[in-house]
């Protein structure tokens, strides 16, 4: 279904142009964004304006929570939606094994929920946005 912009301009709308729309919508400026090889990625405070500027409410569930692992269900609900999603975290060595050095899991696990929560009520991901929590690889140099 073509967009009021894209109808006015006669043309699908291109990735970038879906992206500056929604970044534009959410008030997002370059402190909350930024480019990582193939993605993305939205900051902390990012995540946190778009959950404000959609009245986002988030709930928790935890799933399992052991000394080095934990998995915490986000439930988002919006206007339009509910969404369930999870975030999980892993104590290692670090990101090279796929998990976080930090002996915060259940912490860790909660800001993974909720990036992945608010981002997929408002259908970010399918445009190949990520949250900078979701992953150690996805922190900014």
């Amino acid at each position: 279904m073509a967009t009021g912009l894209e109808r006015a301009l006669d043309k699908p709308l291109t990735k970038s142009e879906i992206l500056n729309k929604i970044f534009k919508e959410n008030n997002l400026t370059t402190e909350d964004i930024f480019k990582h090889q193939h993605y993305t990625i939205i900051t902390r405070s990012g995540i946190e304006k778009i959950q404000a500027k959609n009245k986002i409410k988030v709930s928790y569930k935890l799933e399992k929570c052991e000394t080095n692992f934990c998995v915490v269900k986000a439930t988002a609900i919006s206007e339009f939606s509910t969404i369930e999603t999870y975030g999980s975290a892993l104590k290692g060595v670090g990101h090279k094994d796929g998990s976080t050095n930090t002996w915060y899991v259940a912490e860790m696990a909660e800001k993974r929920a909720f990036s992945r929560a608010i981002l997929k009520i408002t259908g970010m991901y399918e445009h190949g946005v990520f949250g900078i929590d979701e992953s150690d690889d996805f922190k900014q140099s």
